[in-house]
């Protein structure tokens, strides 16, 4: 009898990790907004996935990946909302920027991030797939398995709203 094919093969795990380590962050940041943060619990995935590797076949790894740095994130999320009951003001910094700049360019980002803020999570993560990532909607219907025709309706309802906020994309 056949023993069952698990991802701890050397080959399969590194295989997959080169294709899915780029888009697991970026999905984790797109959700989460923190890209060190997205790297590190993209990185923590991988390694959970390693720890059970024995328990998980090649067809489930990439789904057990997603799932368990959802939970990672979540869980940072939990610590980070104590964290910020106990955290003191933050210090004033110094920029050589003038103060012109400095006002200009935050009124941008702050319109920016508001516009994509007030997107819900689901119209996020497509814009953000196809705009930064330049994923075609067949691949963020895979990634997100849901059809092709939600991913067209997210991203539809994102623009729109988006062009509402701050013009023309």
């Amino acid at each position: 009898m056949r023993e069952p094919e698990h991802i701890c093969a050397e080959q399969l795990f590194e295989r997959l990790y080169k294709d899915e380590i780029t888009s697991l962050r970026n999905y984790l940041y797109y959700k989460y907004g923190d890209l060190i943060g997205a790297e590190d619990i993209a990185q923590n995935a991988f390694i959970k996935l390693w720890e059970n590797c024995k328990r998980i076949s090649p067809e489930k790894a990439k789904s057990f990946l997603y799932v368990t740095a959802n939970n990672l994130s979540l869980n940072v999320i939990k610590h980070e909302k104590i964290k910020l009951r106990y955290r003191s003001l933050p210090t004033q910094s110094t920029t050589k920027e003038s103060p012109e700049y400095l006002m200009i360019s935050d009124e941008f980002q702050n319109k920016i991030d508001s516009a994509i803020d007030g997107l819900s999570e689901k119209q996020r993560e497509v814009f953000l797939m196809n705009r930064i990532d330049k994923l075609k909607y067949r691949e963020i219907a895979e990634k997100l398995d849901i059809s092709i025709k939600a991913v067209e309706k997210r991203m539809h309802s994102a623009l729109i709203q988006l062009r509402k906020k701050i013009g023309n994309i």
